[in-house]
């Protein structure tokens, strides 16, 4: 149980209903390391443009990503009736899918205010205030509401600094309309009887979508599953698809819609990366909406420049950064995203509609198929492999820290060092790349992108020493020999490196040294250093992701047991004092061993901290819902395939598993789906 407050349902909807009294309860107080200690308790929630920041104070903070990262407004939105205010709450709030409300009453009225982000693209919220008489009596109060526009954009690393009002307003829907942020109403209600006042905030148009319509539209929208073997999930599925897709917004500078990473790395130290992120987050939406999942993808690949090299990040105002790392895997999760899309889809005439590349380059847009192919060349040609045959590390994989750890001096590290990792990966994406070059004509590259796949597997599998795969090598070292690095594991078993017996002995060994207690899941490393290099040993969602897929054909409770332990449901019993983790969470918790167990990573002597901002990274809703479609089977072959399984249920509006193994697909164009009952075709299928 949480110290926090319980979950509960409204409008048929998960919630949260936060009960502590923050300025009591010694709970409370938290250290954000960069930051003064702190009572203010979070949560992102949005649509597809604009982000709501609800908090236990009952205020609210709007952030906009349309052309740069902003904050719309800092710490505000303010009801009162008479002298009752839900400024300061500690009464009654609750944390919704796409809304949060607050409670509060005196003597005479109560009051009810819902601040929801509408469906769709609006940059705006609908606020409906809920206001009844207590007394036998007719009351006459004055009703206000209040909003404080305070714009800051967000500089690299420093933080934000003010910025100019880019319009906001607040209406009474279909009345009245103000710049001040400040709307007075006169309310007579009889004895008893209650009024019911919608009105909205934000950067105002002319779409307004009703209260009723949204939440109906939310409901329709958000995935349903059931599982035995994770209770968890009946909840934990849609309140992590709410939360994702809250994260997104539609790109005014590059188009379609980006995916941020968000927390400490958008909201606080100003940049959206790395240009992984928004492709894995978009993975799981194939399935639940896969119109975003393409956006998104369209939008990275729009980062690029003309020779397919993808950018480590982009800057506050959207430029490329690449001054810092430069990885060597970015291109493969663009590839992944594209194969997984189609394998689901069937959709091939996105793949002929223009991409824009990044303004800086000045080039001219190319097809999606084409963006994509520059890619595979990139990371063929210019990446490429060292002496050992494995993909050069350049300055970083996945793992920023990888080289630092190496023992091989950086630049040497640099010119040199290779990644298994990386190679484990591309030897599983690679042939799943070649099936979309193959079903769009171009047979020549998905003959090349299928030979280095194998090629790269052969050499993953010369990598196991007996316990586990080593990680990488560099001039004269060999890293990962005597410790466990948990990232290649699961990539080794993916890509068909791990024979049978060794990837179910490799997962065994994972649970009895890098997972052993540990309550959220196997650490990054293992053994796991002392003092404060046990942060090294972190426990990471995008990692434990790919060791649950990995768990699922070969050891499928072991899977399920790991997935659980990922949950809100399990931070919440195991660390019921921390708020990191209840509703949202950072991309990696510290491990048992570390000073700050169950909280998360600061590099503070660099300025730059996870702990600063430790809530609404999307890795901690795009990795369990993908986590939760693997361990059901679902995932793309080497053929260009979906492969569907069962033994635990989902629906979306485009995909039904369910336990005894039937289900439905509908997609987009012809797509060919081998399920427990044999391999169907079609556009509109059911098994």
């Amino acid at each position: 149980m949480s110290s926090f407050g319980e979950w509960t349902s409204v409008h048929g909807l998960p919630a949260f209903s936060y009960t502590m009294d923050q300025e009591r309860d010694p709970r409370a107080t938290w250290d954000p390391i960069l930051d003064p200690p702190s009572r203010r308790h979070f949560v992102h929630l949005g649509n597809r443009r604009v982000t709501l920041v609800a908090d236990n104070y009952g205020r609210c903070d709007l952030f906009d990503e349309h052309t740069g990262l902003r904050w719309l407004t800092r710490g505000t939105g303010v009801s009162s009736i008479g002298d009752l205010t839900t400024a300061g709450s500690t009464t009654e709030r609750l944390f919704g899918p796409t809304f949060a409300v607050v409670r509060v009453a005196d003597e005479r009225v109560s009051l009810e205010r819902t601040v929801l982000c509408p469906e769709g693209e609006q940059p705006w919220v609908l606020i409906r205030l809920v206001v009844r008489n207590l007394t036998g009596n007719p009351v006459r109060l004055p009703l206000t509401e209040e909003w404080a526009a305070h714009p800051a954009d967000v500089r690299l690393i420093s933080g934000p600094v003010p910025a100019e009002d880019p319009g906001l307003e607040l209406e009474v829907l279909g009345g009245e309309r103000t710049r001040s942020g400040r709307l007075d109403l006169a309310l007579e209600l009889d004895a008893g009887a209650s009024t019911v006042v919608d009105l909205r905030y934000g950067l105002l148009d002319d779409d307004v979508t009703g209260f009723e319509d949204s939440l109906r539209g939310l409901a329709e929208r958000l995935p349903v599953a059931r599982a035995v073997q994770a209770p968890e999930a009946e909840r934990e599925v849609p309140w992590h698809a709410a939360l994702l897709t809250g994260g997104a917004c539609a790109d005014g500078v590059l188009g379609g819609h980006t995916l941020d990473q968000g927390s400490c790395y958008s909201f606080r130290h100003g940049f959206n990366g790395a240009a992984r992120d928004p492709l894995q987050h978009a993975l799981p939406l194939v399935y639940t909406e896969p119109d975003l999942a393409l956006s998104v993808l369209r939008n990275t690949c729009a980062w690029g420049s003309p020779d397919g090299d993808l950018p480590y990040a982009l800057r506050p105002d959207k430029s490329p950064w690449t001054d810092v790392f430069r990885p060597s895997d970015q291109n493969l999760w663009a590839l992944w995203l594209a194969a997984e899309y189609l394998a689901a889809t069937g959709d091939i005439q996105a793949f002929g509609t223009g991409v824009p590349y990044h303004q800086v380059h000045g080039a001219s847009a190319v097809s999606l198929e084409e963006n994509l192919r520059r890619q595979f060349r990139f990371f063929a040609d210019v990446v490429g492999r060292g002496e050992h045959g494995h993909v050069r590390i350049l300055n970083a994989d996945w793992n920023d820290m990888a080289i630092s750890r190496s023992g091989v001096p950086h630049e040497e590290m640099i010119e040199r060092g290779e990644s298994v990792l990386n190679s484990a990966m591309a030897a599983w994406v690679l042939p799943r790349y070649a099936a979309v070059a193959e079903r769009l004509g171009d047979q020549a590259t998905g003959a090349e992108a299928r030979k280095l796949g194998a090629e790269l597997c052969d050499a993953v599998e010369g990598e196991w020493n007996g316990s586990w795969f080593r990680r990488a090598y560099g001039p004269g070292a060999v890293v990962g020999e005597d410790d466990l690095w948990l990232e290649v594991q699961p990539w080794a078993i993916l890509c068909g490196a791990a024979s049978p017996e060794q990837a179910r002995a490799l997962l065994q060994t994972i649970e009895m040294t890098a997972g052993a207690e540990s309550p959220l899941g196997p650490r990054l490393n293992w053994p796991v250093l002392s003092g404060n290099g046990a942060e090294d040993s972190a426990i990471w969602y995008a990692i434990n992701m790919t060791l649950i897929w990995a768990a699922a054909e070969h050891h499928p409770e072991l899977g399920w047991a790991w997935w659980r332990r990922m949950s809100t449901n399990t931070h919440a019993e195991v660390y019921p004092d921390v708020w990191e983790g209840t509703l949202s969470g950072p991309d990696a918790y510290l491990p048992p061993e570390s000073e700050r167990p169950g909280r998360t990573w600061d590099l503070a002597e660099v300025g730059v901290a996870m702990q600063a901002y430790p809530v609404a990274n999307l890795h901690a809703h795009a990795q369990p819902l993908l986590a939760y479609l693997r361990l059901l089977g679902v995932e793309p072959d080497a053929s260009g395939r979906l492969r569907v399984g069962g033994g635990a249920s989902f629906q979306s509006r485009f995909l039904t598993v369910s336990a005894d193994g039937t289900g439905r697909l509908t997609a987009a164009g012809e797509v060919e789906v081998v399920t427990p009952s044999g391999v169907l075709s079609g556009t509109a299928l059911a098994w």
